[in-house]
C-alpha cells in the first residue's frame, strides 16, 4: 500500500536509483563486453576445433565426421551459456554491492538525520506509536513490536530497489 511517506521515500532515493543504475549499466556492460570478447573467442575456438575435426572425419566417413562437429559445437555453445550466466550473476552481484555502498555513504551526507527522521516515522507507521525503533549501525533503523520486525535499514532499502527493479536489471546487460 502507496502511502505519502513512501512517496517521499521513494522520491528522496530516486537520485540514488538513478545514479545507481547508471553505474551499474555502465559496470554491466563492462562486464558483459568483456564475458562477449571470451564467449567469442571460445567459439572461435570451438569452430576452428570442429571444422579441423568435421575435415578428418570426412575422410573416415561423412557421418561419423558430422556428429562429432555437432558434439564439439554443442560443449561449445553450453560453455559459452555458462560463461555468460556467470558474467551476469557476476555484474549482479557487483551491482548489488555498489548499491549497498552508495545507499550507506547516505549515513556521512547533511540530509542523513532527516532520511533517519522519515525511516522512523516510517516504521512506527508501520508498527504503530508504540513500536521500538532503534538505528542500525550500517545505517537506517530496525523496529520491533510485540511479534512483528521491521526492517527499514540502509541496506535492506537498497535490497528492495533491486528487486524492484525486478526484470529491468537484466536489460543492464542485455545486448
Amino acid at each position: 500500500m502507496r502511502t505519502p511517506a513512501s512517496d517521499r521515500t521513494a522520491a528522496a532515493l530516486e537520485p540514488v536509483r538513478g545514479e545507481l543504475l547508471r553505474a551499474a549499466h555502465a559496470e554491466a556492460g563492462a562486464l558483459l563486453a568483456r564475458a562477449d570478447e571470451e564467449a567469442a573467442a571460445l567459439l572461435k575456438e570451438a569452430r576452428a576445433e570442429a571444422l579441423a575435426i568435421v575435415e578428418s572425419a570426412r575422410r573416415q566417413g561423412e557421418a561419423e565426421g558430422a556428429a562429432v562437429g555437432r558434439s564439439v559445437l554443442v560443449r561449445a555453445r553450453r560453455t559459452a551459456r555458462a560463461r555468460e550466466l556467470t558474467a551476469r550473476r557476476e555484474a549482479y552481484e557487483e551491482l548489488r554491492l555498489r548499491a549497498v555502498d552508495r545507499v550507506r555513504a547516505l549515513r556521512h551526507s547533511a540530509g542523513y538525520p532527516s532520511l533517519l527522521d522519515r525511516l522512523t516515522c516510517r516504521a512506527r507507521h508501520l508498527l504503530g506509536p508504540d513500536a521500538q525503533v532503534t538505528e542500525h549501525p550500517a545505517g537506517g533503523v530496525v523496529a520491533h513490536a510485540p511479534g512483528c520486525r521491521v526492517d527499514c535499514t540502509l541496506d535492506a532499502l537498497a535490497a528492495r530497489a533491486l528487486d524492484r527493479l525486478g526484470t529491468a536489471a537484466e536489460a543492464l546487460w542485455e545486448r
